[in-house]
């Protein structure tokens, strides 16, 4: 090993369209890093345990957000907290990116070398099965959404998330009731979805958008029931961030953690990547935050 940085990538990033943004990032890195590609889901968590047990300083993440929680996942199971993440975003959402204010090209712009300290959050199931995640999860009907995008080809950012949004409108629209614990404090309501938030955005939507990535807390919005039309009449507001604060069945709040219970098998998201579906049959869920956990780049230096 001769390079400083590692960097993985996943070359599907961006629905197909990353080749020449990553080209463009193998010219402005040069001798300085080693590029691996994913060859399979998961590939990309075993990549960076692999190289932050080799010793790389910097392991990166070229891809979309799912790329970035696989590779975050790797170095925080590999233990070494002086490997740093950097972050190069070339995929469809790049909501972690857009949280932790960097820019395309940002790896191309001058001055020092510099890190920041960045929350994660951590999701526990029953069975004691256990995954991080940097930017959000994303529980019930968020879940769905995730799971349309899925199934939808040929686009990208908001006008992806925005007909995912509309077929889950269509096909998975409920509000099963759950038995919700923030901080110790237990509410049980019909739930239709909630977001237990460390970045600002999800799927491109604004849905926490006074989060901070390093204040050690979770932003969560929690959705009761909601008349279809009127979670139709919001989708502007999601996508500027200005939710209503005067909607009696959408709470916005802060803590730093989460439990789930409910009756019907739980669909959750956590950075865009499945944690459980109906078919898992997981019905509660633990969530904590460790704050200032990981090291991400913010920028590479001469």
């Amino acid at each position: 090993m001769t390079a400083e940085m590692c960097v993985i990538f996943n070359p599907s990033a961006g629905r197909g369209r990353a080749l020449r943004r990553l080209a463009r990032l193998r010219r402005a890195l040069g001798a300085r890093a080693d590029f691996l590609p994913t060859q399979r889901p998961a590939h990309a968590e075993e990549l960076a345990f692999q190289a932050a047990q080799d010793g790389y300083r910097v392991v990166g993440a070229a891809g979309g957000d799912g790329t970035v929680h696989e590779v975050a996942n790797g170095l925080l199971r590999a233990e070494r907290p002086e490997v740093g993440l950097a972050v190069f975003p070339v995929g469809s959402a790049n909501d972690y990116a857009h949280s932790l204010g960097l820019e395309p090209g940002w790896w191309r712009s001058g001055g020092p070398a510099s890190h920041r300290a960045v929350d994660v959050g951590w999701v526990r199931d029953p069975d004691g099965r256990q995954r991080y995640f940097i930017n959000g999860l994303g529980l019930g009907f968020n879940g769905m959404v995730t799971l349309e995008a899925r199934r939808i080809h040929g686009l990208q950012g908001i006008p992806l998330y925005g007909l995912a949004l509309l077929r889950a409108l269509y096909y998975h629209y409920d509000s099963p009731m759950m038995t919700v614990t923030m901080d110790g404090e237990s509410r049980q309501a019909p739930t239709l979805a909630l977001t237990v938030a460390i970045g600002r955005r999800e799927g491109n939507f604004i849905l926490a958008p006074h989060a901070d990535v390093a204040d050690g807390l979770f932003d969560y919005l929690h959705v009761g029931p909601l008349a279809r039309w009127r979670l139709l009449r919001y989708v502007p507001n999601m996508i500027t961030g200005r939710l209503p604060t005067q909607e009696p069945n959408i709470r916005m709040a802060r803590c730093t953690c989460v439990s789930v219970a409910s009756a019907r098998p739980l669909m959750i998201h956590i950075d865009g990547e499945f944690f459980s579906r109906p078919e898992d049959n997981v019905r509660a869920v633990d969530i904590g935050i460790l704050p200032g956990r990981l090291r991400v780049l913010q920028a590479l230096g001469a």
